[in-house]
């Protein structure tokens, strides 16, 4: 019971979105653009800037970076296969090599491990963005009809913003220099809006999606790799990594949450496969509901 009521506020922020592009009608694209830029880069400040590395964190950074490309490669297997486009590979890697740490990931590992658990979690989630931002991106604006190829998708990540955002509260971490109340109240403010500000902006994109525009066969492959050979290669990545059993644990069930909310915002301001990123993101989403209790029954 506990696990269905946490989704009841996640839906609920999609609702929303979805609720108010129906009924009022909202330019996404700006307010999409306005989350990346303005408010995401100010909460992986604040994670950076309040958290003291270890080692174990280093393994956390080794392992998100493995998984992200063991998947993408497994697309890469599926899009030869296929003969899938440029853009068609990327918006696939979009909806299948990113997961939902934030929103859904982490109040699910506090649930199952408490207090000790959602520490790890809120790591992996942070890393998880700072993988979205770089490589996400790299992907999203390589699929850009707009772009020129791999020279825009370089030039797209070096101009994200969570990235500096992320350097500099290392830096003021490392060094110890503190801000004042005042400041960090503001950081706070913003930090706190970014994440439902993005799931308002899914559920907005989720409104404009066109029945007969649904791309089963892509959303299909997308879901079988996302939410059934993630786990698995999760699995087989900490067998070789050297931290406490419980954090195997998370880095598994973390690899079984469906595809992150940011994908949506990437593909939307690039223009990559918008409706079928958003399309395997509600879906997985949904389908997760069936898929998680099987990943927590073996895992746990």
């Amino acid at each position: 019971m506990d696990f269905f009521l946490i989704l009841i506020p996640i839906f609920s922020i999609f609702a929303l979105g979805f609720i108010g592009q129906k009924k009022i009608g909202f330019e996404t694209k700006t307010i999409s653009t306005m989350a990346l830029y303005l408010m995401s880069p100010v909460l992986v400040f604040r994670t950076f800037y309040t958290t003291t590395f270890t080692m174990t964190y280093v393994y956390m950074i080794l392992y998100t970076f493995a998984l992200c490309f063991s998947l993408i490669l497994v697309v890469y297997l599926i899009a030869f296969i296929r003969k899938y486009s440029v853009k068609e590979t990327c918006g696939m890697i979009l909806a299948s090599s990113f997961m939902n740490n934030g929103n859904y990931g982490t109040p699910v590992v506090l649930i199952l491990f408490g207090a000790a658990g959602l520490d790890y979690a809120i790591i992996l989630m942070v890393i998880q963005q700072l993988v979205m931002c770089t490589v996400g991106v790299y992907y999203a604006a390589k699929g850009s009809a707009e772009g020129d190829g791999v020279r825009a998708a370089i030039r797209a990540v070096k101009r994200m913003p969570m990235v500096y955002g992320a350097i500099l509260g290392f830096l003021l971490q490392t060094f110890q220099i503190k801000l004042g109340n005042s400041m960090t109240q503001a950081i706070d403010m913003v930090a706190d809006a970014a994440i439902p500000t993005v799931m308002i902006v899914l559920g907005m994109q989720l409104a404009k999606i066109s029945i007969k525009n649904f791309e089963r066969e892509k959303v299909s492959l997308s879901l079988l790799t996302k939410l059934a050979i993630s786990p698995v290669i999760a699995y087989l990545i900490t067998l070789f990594l050297p931290v406490d059993e419980m954090i195997k644990q998370i880095m598994i069930i973390m690899a079984a949450m469906p595809t992150a909310a940011n994908t949506t915002m990437y593909a939307l301001q690039f223009d990559t496969e918008p409706e079928f990123v958003s399309s395997a993101t509600l879906v997985s989403t949904t389908l997760s509901l069936a898929t998680l209790p099987v990943t927590f029954f073996i895992v746990l």
